[in-house]
């Protein structure tokens, strides 16, 4: 019988990496987090995390339809949804949370009024109801959202990309287009929308699957034409990271951002071919496989990341009220957050392991064979 494809180590461990880059990235005075990717780039980790969670879920999908039906593969991903969901009321109110302990601790820190804990403390009724209606999406928690709509169209974008790999990035592209005009149906309580626009996102999302069902040869990376792209991308990149250090002056607006501009999309290509590049060549297996621990934050993805919310306000909190030199107190955050995240892994894992033990089976005696003596 054949057995289940093997988890990609590779993926495990930038989804790890991308993980603790997100904790650092909120994280108020990181040291760490001024050597990231969106200080070179015009995309940083969302679109990182959206990509790879499109991969995954590919992976995933095809897996399970290969080895058990097409119906579990749907069924799985409804489910997934629902976990997804969950996780955001989970995050939502550990954000409210936060901002109530804010608050109540005195602690002047901007986070108090971007968890929406003061919309409790005026509407509560109104504020919680809109939490789980998606209206409201506290700090933090507002990908979640965007991604449980994402597992409930897997079952048709994984088939169909499969299928049509074409068409369905035609279509895809054509929703991105018309993002801005798609999100003014979705349920918000901010005049400016969601964070993240899924009409728009869903395109990261999307060439995520393609890139798992359709991926590039490593005949064609190695190729003249493969090697001209890298080149290419080389210095695409290269001329970003150029704009970014050296003529702005101003941070990119936020809209660019909540609905994918295409400035961002180009600049994530780039790089993931640059990256691509790098597994073809096995560094990040060999990097991998040297920080198993990472692994294991990959591959406890949405524990973490639910983790992770938390880690980064208590990080956050601690940097901004802990005196000292800034460089100092930043570091020593980024240290905590890096090593919270890595233990509550760790503990995810343990915790599963021990849930998937068979239960003992009480009651059965073992039968003795009479007059046999151990040799």
């Amino acid at each position: 019988m054949n057995s289940p494809v093997r988890r990609s180590l590779e993926i495990d461990f930038l989804r790890g990496v991308v993980l603790i880059v997100i904790a650092l990235d909120h994280i108020q005075g990181s040291v760490l987090s001024r050597f990231m990717l969106h200080n070179y780039a015009y995309c940083d980790a969302a679109e990182v995390f959206v990509f790879l969670g499109g991969y995954a879920s590919a992976a995933a999908y095809t897996n399970v339809a290969m080895y058990r039906s097409e119906h579990a593969a749907k069924r799985r991903f409804v489910v997934r949804a629902w976990e997804i969901y969950r996780a955001y009321l989970f995050t939502a109110a550990l954000m409210l949370l936060a901002g109530a302990a804010l608050m109540l601790w005195r602690i002047d820190s901007p986070v108090v009024q971007e968890t929406g804990w003061s919309d409790v403390l005026h509407h509560p009724v109104g504020t919680l109801l809109g939490v789980v209606t998606l209206r409201h999406q506290p700090f933090l928690s507002s990908v979640l959202p965007m991604y449980t709509l994402f597992a409930l169209c897997v079952p048709l974008s994984v088939p169909l990309a499969n299928r049509r790999p074409a068409m369905a990035l035609g279509v895809s592209l054509v929703v991105w287009l018309a993002s801005t005009w798609l999100a003014r149906v979705l349920p918000s309580g901010d005049p400016g929308g969601w964070a993240f626009n899924p009409f728009a996102w869903q395109l990261m999302f999307m060439l995520g699957i393609l890139c798992r069902l359709h991926p590039v040869s490593n005949e064609f990376q190695v190729s003249k034409a493969g090697r001209w792209l890298t080149y290419a991308a080389l210095a695409v990149a290269l001329t970003f990271a150029f704009v970014k250090l050296c003529l702005e002056t101003q941070a990119t607006p936020g809209y660019m951002k909540q609905n994918l501009a295409a400035v961002r999309v180009v600049s994530f290509v780039v790089i993931a071919w640059l990256m691509a590049q790098a597994v073809r060549m096995q560094v990040i297996r060999r990097i991998a496989e040297r920080l198993p621990a990472v692994v294991t934050v990959g591959k406890q993805g949405l524990v973490c990341f639910v983790g992770g919310t938390v880690v980064s306000i208590v990080a956050d909190t601690a940097v901004r009220m802990a005196r000292g030199p800034a460089w100092l107190n930043g570091l020593a955050g980024d240290a905590v957050a890096i090593g919270a995240l890595l233990l509550l892994a760790a503990a995810a894992k343990r915790w599963k392991a021990l849930r998937a033990r068979p239960a003992p089976i009480r009651g059965r005696a073992v039968p003795v064979e009479v007059g046999r003596r151990d040799s």
